[in-house]
């Protein structure tokens, strides 16, 4: 983990999102100092998913919400000014919501075919990626099935830009 880290701010990888989800509070924050450090020897912001309070403790730039989380609102009552706060939505309505909510950025998906993203139902494609892109005033970002070979085609649709795990991990140092 910490070696895909260095990697993703040597490479200048915008954000990295934390989501360890199998972690308890104590090794989560142990992780996310750890993390913190290293990206913010460059220009790598981290978010943590779903832990507003492991976030602030441990410097963190921001805190991404699955669907089901608190409430935008709630975070931004309790974040510090300029954090980023994202939310992961599948549909325009839950986009459009948590932009009206104050939230810095949505991340859309299933964009493509994703074995991980089977529960949030069949891929909805680079026309329906346009169409809440679009919609929107706040970036969107494009998960869910997205590959070196078809990331451009997520920003050539609108998407601010793209996220995944397997897109950004590799084996080679």
């Amino acid at each position: 983990m910490i070696q895909a880290v260095r990697r993703a701010v040597a490479d200048q990888v915008d954000w990295i999102q934390l989501r360890e989800k199998h972690l308890a509070a104590r090794g989560l924050s142990e992780l996310a100092r750890a993390v913190v450090a290293i990206a913010h020897s460059g220009p790598t912001k981290v978010l943590i998913n779903s832990r507003i309070d492991v976030a602030i403790a441990c410097g963190a730039d921001g805190v991404h919400l699955p669907s089901d989380s608190l409430p935008v609102e709630t975070v931004r009552s309790l974040s510090p000014l300029g954090w980023l706060i994202g939310v992961s939505v599948h549909t325009l309505e839950q986009a459009l919501s948590a932009e009206k909510a104050g939230a810095s950025y949505v991340l859309f998906s299933p964009v493509f075919e994703s074995i991980s993203k089977k529960s949030y139902g069949s891929s909805q494609g680079l026309e329906t990626l346009k169409w809440v892109c679009n919609q929107m005033t706040i970036p969107v970002l494009a998960l869910g099935g997205v590959t070196k070979g078809n990331s451009l085609s997520c920003v050539e649709a609108g998407a601010a830009g793209v996220a995944g795990i397997s897109l950004f991990q590799r084996s080679e140092p």
